[in-house]
């Protein structure tokens, strides 16, 4: 049998709600605490209606009235007092427990969040903008604990406080309380109604705000080129369309929960006013305290009722913030399969027959590639752009899982490898340089090398061209770089990068544009930093520049994801072929001085 939409949505909302308590057991001591201080602080609350029953009937009486055998004078602001002391105790430890349950939740999520992260595959990050991403670490979060602790703090408290005072009512009239009772039924219905409104309105405000940070984040990280090409007007009209989204979205959520919260107290007041009207009219044998204490806790009613019902709109933006952060937790990692760990390998590389497309498409990237690298051999892949090569330098070290082929290491498919051995063999230079807002050192020393002794550093630097500009840096090798190096000139970052790949001293290299941004000097500095470190090792070079390839033992040529031809610099000028071409159009220049 079919479930309804409204079983559907109710069941899709207690799954999500129960496994987003799961993060709220290893709180359980903190969270038993605060339930017991709610308890206190409910439980005072028909305590202040049924004095005022001894206080109205002490007046009558004069001034023989007794309050507990003390007289009403004393007696009374005594108590009040103690009411006092005992619901405060009630609210410290509900408020600062739940606290404590809720920021340690936010830590949790946020922890699983980010480590989620780190262990997801390349397509991921392909399909879902950084903003969004961001997004759920920050605002998201925050939402689902709305939900988590906030919620249930209202939850408890005010739903205790509703259950003394009908509790005290049904004790001094139960036919007159049974009145209130009828109303439940309505609010019921109101809730759930409001409930779906909420989390769909809520999803669509998380995503306004996913918007937001990826507009933002993108203006932040591309700042020079927005001025370069008079962008502002173009990021200023974006962010302020993201914005207005996410303005309208939100203004809709509060409409709804404007035009709520009075429906609810329209209904709530008038079976109060009901009430009244029948204890007024059958009063009965009942005294004017009687009458007092009954109306008071009758009065008190409305606000916890109200506030249970506003809850609700947290619940929902939680459960639909928890979605999106359960979508990501729920994510499969990294296939990592493999078994193998080994120390340093020999490096002899051997692709056969790989044929490859990016998840989700039929384009063939690479069909039907072989070759075969020796140890210390150094081969270098050639083409237009868009022929795979690149492509290629991410399956070795499997950023991206190839299935048809195969990629060997030592004889040893890619796939019998540990992810994290297979690519503590691997150091890779791409044209894209990461560097992170640390000093100098701590970014040629990342990862695995942070525990790198400074003179290693300090000499991977040196052999990469590079200790000469961070010498004349304000802290030398401990100056910060700023965010992604943005400090730093493009040929400086490369060098960096190029060092902590020397650093690494790893069997395979892989040099993916590595030299791209070095002006001739730099990069005849490098180039002889390059043929020492390439010395018993595997490398792969991905390269334009002429002065790159030329010495490489094997030079393959790619076209439309095969390679097309293969040979030595001087064997492929004899063919006069695709390379003879690339050689004529690319590097023209550099041949020019040469000659």
């Amino acid at each position: 049998m079919t479930d309804t939409p409204q079983e559907s949505f109710a069941r899709s909302s207690v799954r999500i709600y129960l496994r987003l308590l799961t993060y709220v057991k290893p709180y359980w001591k903190a969270f038993a605490i605060s339930i017991i201080g709610f308890a206190i602080f409910a439980s005072a609350q028909p305590a202040m209606a049924w004095m005022l029953k001894y206080f109205v009937d002490g007046l009558q009486s004069g001034e023989n009235a007794l309050f507990f055998g003390v007289p009403l004078i004393w007696g009374f602001p005594a108590f009040i007092i103690a009411i006092a002391f005992y619901q405060g105790v009630g609210s410290y430890l509900g408020n600062y427990f739940i606290a404590k349950v809720s920021l340690g939740v936010v830590h949790d999520l946020r922890t699983a969040l980010f480590n989620n992260l780190l262990t997801l595959p390349n397509r991921y990050f392909d399909l879902h903008n950084s903003g969004h991403l961001v997004s759920r670490i920050t605002f998201n979060v925050t939402m689902v604990t709305g939900a988590a602790t906030d919620a249930i703090k209202v939850v408890f408290r005010e739903g205790m406080t509703v259950i003394f005072l009908f509790a005290y009512l049904l004790w001094m009239n139960w036919m007159l309380t049974l009145v209130l009772i009828a109303i439940l039924p309505v609010i019921g219905l109101m809730v759930t109604s409001a409930s779906k409104k909420f989390r769909k309105q809520s999803k669509k405000i998380q995503t306004a705000m996913g918007d937001v940070t990826h507009v933002t984040s993108e203006t932040i990280s591309g700042f020079r080129v927005v001025r370069s090409f008079g962008g502002e007007r173009y990021e200023s009209e974006r962010f302020l369309k993201a914005s207005t989204e996410n303005r309208e979205r939100g203004l809709k959520m509060v409409r709804t929960g404007s035009v709520f919260t009075p429906s609810l107290q329209l209904v709530t007041y008038s079976a109060m006013a009901i009430v009244m009207f029948l204890v007024l009219f059958l009063r009965g044998d009942a005294t004017a305290g009687d009458l007092v204490a009954y109306i008071t806790a009758a009065g008190l009613l409305p606000k916890p009722i109200r506030q249970l019902s506003e809850v609700s709109a947290n619940i929902q933006k939680g459960i639909a913030a928890a979605e999106s952060v359960f979508e990501q937790l729920d994510e499969e990692p990294e296939n990592d399969t493999g078994t193998l760990e080994s120390a340093r390998v020999g490096g002899r590389l051997e692709v056969s027959h790989l044929t490859f497309c990016y998840p989700g498409t039929s384009k063939r990237v690479l069909n039907d590639v072989s070759f075969s690298v020796e140890p210390g051999q150094m081969v270098a892949l050639v083409g237009r752009s868009g022929s795979g090569k690149s492509t290629l330098a991410n399956l070795i070290p499997r950023f991206y899982q190839h299935e048809q082929g195969e990629i060997l290491l030592d004889g040893t498919p890619l796939q019998n490898f540990t992810l994290r051995s297979l690519r503590q063999q691997i150091a890779l230079v791409s044209q894209n340089v990461t560097l992170f807002n640390d000093t100098v050192a701590n970014n040629i020393a990342y990862g695995d090398l942070a525990d790198a002794p400074r003179d290693a550093i300090v000499a991977a630097a040196e052999a990469a061209y590079a200790k000469e500009f961070i010498d004349l840096l304000p802290e030398g090798f401990d100056t910060l770089v700023g965010e992604n190096g943005v400090l730093l000139s493009g040929g400086q970052r490369q060098r960096l990068a190029i060092a902590r790949a020397l650093l690494k001293d790893a069997p395979l290299l892989i040099l993916d544009e590595a030299t791209s941004a070095l002006d001739t000097e730099s990069e005849r500095h490098i180039q002889a930093a390059l043929d020492r470190v390439m010395q018993g090792r595997t490398t792969l070079v991905i390269a334009h520049r002429l002065s790159t390839i030329e010495k490489a033992d094997v030079i393959m040529v790619m076209d439309q994801g095969q390679i097309v031809e293969r040979g030595s610099h001087k064997e492929l000028l004899a063919l006069n072929g695709y390379y003879a071409r690339l050689h004529s159009m690319q590097f023209e220049e550099e041949q020019t001085p040469q000659a």
